[in-house]
């Protein structure tokens, strides 16, 4: 086996590869896979054309709940030994693809009632977290006018964008009015804005601003789902939470876990909390400029690019490690970065300009530099033993990625040596993958 084809090792949340679902010796295709919004939605984030396909994973869910419960016809909790045969999961084939989609087409949209929670949980996060920075000086009537602040965790501002969206024909999501009618429900808390909405700590005054908190508003919003009468009816197994941002709904996991949870990875999660049984992994936004050239390496004289704080806890230690044997290297940049805009001026600079770009685990095992190499067609070179990637289903990542273990990734000459080796025309199939996974994500 070389080693651009090595196994990843396996990830604690996972007994199984997320490709194909097994249920009694049969597979079920899961509706992830299935028709796409993405020319209806046309807009500039990569993460952006993905709602609809996580609204069809969500229909899945509902679907797997109501037909093939033993029993009880009502949503039930899954059950976190469902059969796998990770072995035998592989990604589909475009006429599995096609002819799946097609299925898709001819059945009926997953109904979804969304909560019209009070406003403090959705515009009323925008207004506190622009309030807090001064940006905004009090609530404002018309809600037309708040921007959402763009940062890596806005899928839960698309998704619901998306949802509030009066032209829906043709989705595979049809939003009910009468929650009888649904089959799922989402609860639409700007869950990963409320966790930065105050930038200081309690207690501390910065202008005007009430001082916002985020554990206040989680706990606010249990106590607001206990009272409902849906919530009761099935303990929450069929309400859809987004928490991207790993610490995200931190304070309450426990209390809406029976639920399915949308989620940049399983970093921070128990394996009691989150599972590719029920959840789903979805991409970051992207924060730096696409890159509009064609595929080819001219320009691209750097070897490989990493900018990013170099020292992280858990899996992410592994990041000082590789400075250490990556920063002597005269065709190799990897600098130590933090979160600002000349830093993304940078990142952005590296990363047009390199071949591969170097993707470590952080504090959890995933980041958005994946997603910015996507957009870069800059080659990912990911090292991180447990990582979970969006829609494994429809994308081969190793048509896009490179993947190295842990312990032969910090050996000293051994990255450098096995990217040397790979050839022009190698590099070119890589990109024009890049370009067409990109318009899946």
């Amino acid at each position: 086996m070389t080693d651009l084809t090595k196994t990843r090792k396996p990830k604690p949340h996972s007994t199984s590869h997320p490709s194909l679902l097994r249920f009694n010796g049969e597979t079920l295709i899961p509706t992830s896979i299935l028709q796409s919004e993405a020319a209806m939605m046309a807009r500039k984030s990569l993460l952006k054309p993905t709602l609809a396909t996580i609204l069809a994973i969500m229909a899945f869910y509902a679907f797997f709940n109501t037909f093939l419960s033993p029993i009880n016809p009502t949503p039930a909790k899954l059950d976190s030994s469902f059969p796998f045969d990770s072995t035998k999961s592989v990604s589909l084939s475009k006429s599995e693809f096609y002819n799946s989609r097609k299925s898709m087409e001819n059945s009926s949209p997953v109904k979804v009632y969304m909560y019209d929670l009070p406003r403090k949980f959705t515009y009323g996060v925008i207004e506190s977290y622009l309030m807090a920075r001064e940006s905004l000086k009090s609530p404002v009537e018309d809600v037309s006018t708040l921007k959402y602040p763009g940062h890596q965790h806005s899928a839960e501002w698309w998704l619901f964008s998306d949802l509030i969206r009066e032209d829906r024909f043709g989705s595979p999501v049809v939003r009910v009015s009468d929650p009888e009618e649904a089959d799922l429900f989402y609860v639409p808390f700007f869950s990963s804005l409320s966790l930065v909405a105050n930038p200081i700590r309690p207690g501390v005054v910065v202008g005007t601003a009430a001082i916002y908190n985020d554990e206040e508003m989680q706990e606010s919003l249990i106590e607001w789902l206990e009272e409902q009468v849906f919530w009761k009816r099935n303990s929450g197994r069929d309400h859809v939470f987004i928490c991207q941002d790993p610490n995200a709904l931190y304070k309450v996991i426990d209390q809406v876990k029976n639920g399915v949870l949308l989620v940049s990875d399983f970093g921070r999660l128990r394996a009691d909390q989150a599972s590719l049984v029920k959840d789903v992994i979805l991409p970051y936004s992207h924060r730096i400029n696409s890159f509009n050239g064609d595929v080819g390496i001219e320009g691209r004289k750097w070897l490989l690019f990493f900018m990013g704080n170099r020292y992280r806890k858990e899996g992410g230690k592994i990041r000082d490690q590789l400075f250490q044997v990556l920063e002597s290297q005269e065709d190799v940049i990897i600098k130590h970065g933090t979160q600002s805009r000349e830093s993304r001026r940078m990142a952005t600079q590296g990363m047009h300009s390199s071949k591969f770009c170097l993707h470590p685990a952080g504090d959890t095992p995933s980041a958005c530099r994946l997603f910015d190499a996507i957009v870069s067609l800059c080659v990912p070179v990911i090292v991180s033993d447990y990582i979970e990637l969006p829609f494994e289903d429809v994308i081969d990542y190793r048509k896009i990625a490179i993947f190295v273990d842990s312990i032969s990734a910090v050996k000293p000459g051994y990255l450098t040596k096995m990217l040397r080796a790979i050839s022009t025309e190698k590099i070119v199939e890589y990109q024009r993958e890049l370009k067409e996974s990109g318009h899946e994500l």
